[in-house]
């Protein structure tokens, strides 16, 4: 195929050339051109659509909550918002510019390819779209890529950060061999990813001195903590895969009952505390604390595989509720 669309871009330019020369085109060559052309651009489309497949689960997880947690943070810390909201693209284009390598490295892995054979077969790898050299090639060509657009809109150190924690997660296997270094490795690479974009969004690098920064540090701090002792929400509808490539996770490790309580006890206990760090008003207490009682109760109470998935979306929901937070507070803290 790649011998032919080479032959096609070769034809497509000869007769460009043969155009811009002033030569008239038979109906035989225009026809030639046209058919190269829609098979350039129908490989075109292809290639996109493979690259845009290896974040598509992710947008609910990383992109959309982690651009929405640095705009916020921004927008709340900030009094030029408007220039905060001209850098929203920026902010989008950052997280998934560092995501995508870290991403094609965790799934180009054989170990995740079986893996994706069971829990999400239309990715990139199980569905055959690319071979895991060319999937390497991709990966080596976009963390340059992906520091050098954090050289030039901010996030360098996050941006180093997640290459070292991409390392550590696909290449030692830190994420599978425990899931303590799982869920480390987790809140650290949503911490990175949240503070990257906040510094994005406010066009300057996040600094521990003023009051402000000490209390988004304290915040990103409390993130953290969510996600280490609550993402293995994820984990509860994939233990098939997991298990598939001898992944200890936390409920193949612990079992799926004491999961579900670990998963249960800190979202209740984060939906109350969470609130009360910030200042919010008692309306914003009583819809935090009953959205992660609602969770929490549906993740012991449905335990199906469609159910886990659903209970996952609805962790994303919370988590993105959550990072609305210093806008809802009563002047934050």
């Amino acid at each position: 195929m790649d011998s032919e669309l080479l032959n096609s871009q070769v034809r497509v330019v000869t007769i460009m050339k043969g155009l811009a020369a002033g030569q008239i085109l038979t109906m035989d060559q225009m026809a030639e051109a046209i058919h190269r052309m829609q098979k350039l651009v129908g490989c075109g489309v292809f290639h996109v659509q493979s690259i845009w497949l290896f974040t598509r689960s992710d947008l609910k997880t990383i992109v959309i909550p982690q651009s929405a947690f640095g705009i916020i943070n921004a927008i709340a810390s900030s009094n030029d918002w408007p220039e905060v909201l001209s850098r929203v693209p920026m902010v989008f284009f950052w997280v998934w510019i560092n995501l995508l390598p870290f991403a094609i490295d965790n799934q180009r892995q054989a170990e995740a390819i079986l893996e994706d054979r069971h829990n999400k077969p239309w990715r990139t790898m199980p569905s055959q779209r690319m071979t895991e050299a060319q999937a390497r090639i991709l990966m080596l060509l976009l963390y340059p890529v992906s520091l050098f657009t954090s050289l030039r809109l901010g996030g360098t150190r996050q941006c180093l950060a997640l290459m070292v924690l991409g390392y550590g997660y696909n290449d030692l296997n830190l994420a599978d061999r425990s899931w303590i270094s799982r869920n480390v490795i987790n809140a650290l690479g949503f911490c990175s990813f949240a503070s990257g974009a906040l510094e994005v969004a406010m066009d300057s690098p996040l600094s521990f001195s003023g009051e402000n920064n000490q209390t988004v540090v304290k915040w990103l701090a409390m993130i953290g903590g969510i996600v280490f002792s609550t993402v293995q929400t994820q984990d509860m509808a994939d233990q098939v895969g997991d298990s598939s490539r001898g992944r200890k996770s936390m409920p193949l490790a612990l079992g799926d009952g004491p999961a579900r309580w670990m998963i249960a006890i800190p979202m209740v206990g984060w939906s109350i505390v969470c609130p009360w760090f910030w200042g919010a008003g008692a309306v914003v207490h009583v819809v935090a604390a009953f959205l992660g009682l609602l969770i929490a109760c549906r993740t012991l109470t449905w335990r199906s595989i469609e159910a886990d998935k659903r209970t996952f979306q609805l962790w994303n929901l919370w988590m993105a509720g959550l990072y609305t937070l210093p806008l809802l507070s009563a002047g934050g803290r």
